[in-house]
């Protein structure tokens, strides 16, 4: 048979969507252990996840959590820094912390072949971290040079000035870093933050090739870390939203805007067919705002909006770095392309486009099972499973025109929208 090749292949759309969900066991110190196996390849991801803390330090303790995980390497009682990196290295593996509003912990990518070894010195980090002097204050000072660097790009600027258009500037979600933060990190906060506050409620996630023997041992290795309850949750202050700030920069070359509002959690029923809306709005290369603003005037390389959640806030934001002679321009056409598309239905090309497009990138999300484990680490974290992605399937083959204008009168037509500028 000869292959056309001026044909783009035929794009199919599969009928079902069925993902086998984790193998889930509860370890010896309370733990709840997700596993999804990877026949045929001896890679072994695992990740170590407890509730986040940050929310509830005092404003100017906001950095400690940070801090505290990204020092775990640095030394214990058995290795020093260079030691620590050296055997990673050695074996192949990778530590690296994780850290959100809502989730702390550890990551570990190595091999099965010297598993049991790499997690001797991986688990010493959850109990035997030394936190030395002179490591600290190197974190420091390069902490706060990356703080001035960030206060100089204008992108970085305008998004943590957003967030604090958002949540108000005394709200742990809007607290702006300063480098007195830094400063008043201390060595005893990382160890009682350590001892006392991190490894609360641990999930954790492992991708890799076992029998059910190995897999009983790990669950056995996995099942010494330490493991804290839950502590009450402490109060948060009220949001305090600002509708509007412009930081003018007279150096700079550039704008950049950041312009957005509340949104919905990802468990909401209407939250499936607003990703269609901000795709078709700023979620895709081919989106209006690009058509818009990058390919008919030039003003920016990109700009894009997407949904986003910061712990049990959601909100959405649109980001654009433009030429600072025509910010205002920018600004007015953004509304505009909002208000087209709360008032006039797609036409049916952009429609099937639209849909193509999120289908394929929907099913390439789930090529290998470490992807499989991160999409199920992100639907269980707010209160879902698998079926979640069945549902968005099935919508994406069947939306309307109608539908998309629907949920944009919904959720987009009653601005004014929070709108920052910097630059």
């Amino acid at each position: 048979m000869i292959l056309d090749r001026s044909k783009a292949p035929e794009f199919n759309v599969p009928e079902d969507f069925e993902l086998l969900p984790p193998s889930e066991f509860k370890l010896s110190n309370g733990a709840k252990f997700f596993y999804i196996p990877t026949p045929g390849i001896d890679a072994v991801k695992i990740d170590v996840l407890g509730k986040g803390q940050r929310a509830s330090l005092p404003l100017d303790h906001t950095l400690v959590p940070s801090f505290t995980l990204q020092m775990l390497q640095e030394g214990t009682k058995q290795k020093e820094a260079g030691e620590i990196a050296e055997f990673f290295d050695f074996y192949a593996s990778e530590v690296h912390p994780i850290l959100t509003f809502s989730h702390e912990g550890l990551g570990l990518l190595s091999t099965k072949k010297h598993l049991s070894t790499v997690l001797e010195v991986f688990s010493s980090l959850f109990t035997d971290a030394t936190f030395p002097q002179d490591m600290l204050e190197k974190r420091q000072s390069q902490r706060k040079l990356s703080i001035q660097l960030e206060r100089e790009r204008t992108a970085s600027r305008a998004s943590q000035v957003f967030r604090k258009c958002l949540f108000g500037a005394y709200h742990p979600y809007g607290v702006e870093i300063e480098e007195s933060h830094v400063a008043t990190v201390t060595t005893d906060q990382l160890i009682s933050y350590y001892e006392t506050m991190l490894w609360q409620d641990l999930e954790i996630f492992v991708t890799g090739n076992f029998d059910t023997k190995e897999l009983e041992s790990l669950c056995s290795l996995l099942g010494k870390l330490p493991n804290r309850p839950v502590l009450e949750p402490v109060l948060l202050p009220g949001i305090n939203t600002l509708l509007a700030v412009t930081e003018p920069k007279e150096k700079s070359v550039q704008s950049s805007i950041r312009i957005g509002s509340w949104s919905i959690p990802k468990i909401h029923p209407d939250f499936i067919a607003l990703t269609v809306f901000n795709t078709i709005l700023g979620g895709y290369f081919g989106s209006r705002l690009i058509k818009n603003i990058r390919e008919d005037k030039g003003h920016t390389y990109g700009i894009h909006s997407s949904l986003a959640e910061i712990g049990d806030s959601n909100y959405w934001v649109i980001e654009a770095d433009v030429q600072k002679a025509f910010y205002s321009e920018v600004v007015k056409e953004i509304y505009h392309e909002i208000k087209v598309l709360t008032e006039v239905e797609i036409d049916a090309d952009e429609l099937e486009v639209v849909r193509n497009f999120l289908i394929g990138q929907m099913l390439k999300q789930f090529s290998t099972s470490f992807d499989l484990i991160d999409r199920f680490k992100a639907v269980h974290h707010s209160g879902m499973d698998f079926d979640y992605y069945a549902e968005k399937l099935a919508y994406l083959k069947k939306f309307t025109a109608e539908d998309i204008l629907s949920i944009g009168q919904k959720y987009f037509s009653k601005p004014p929208f929070i709108e920052v500028i910097v630059g």
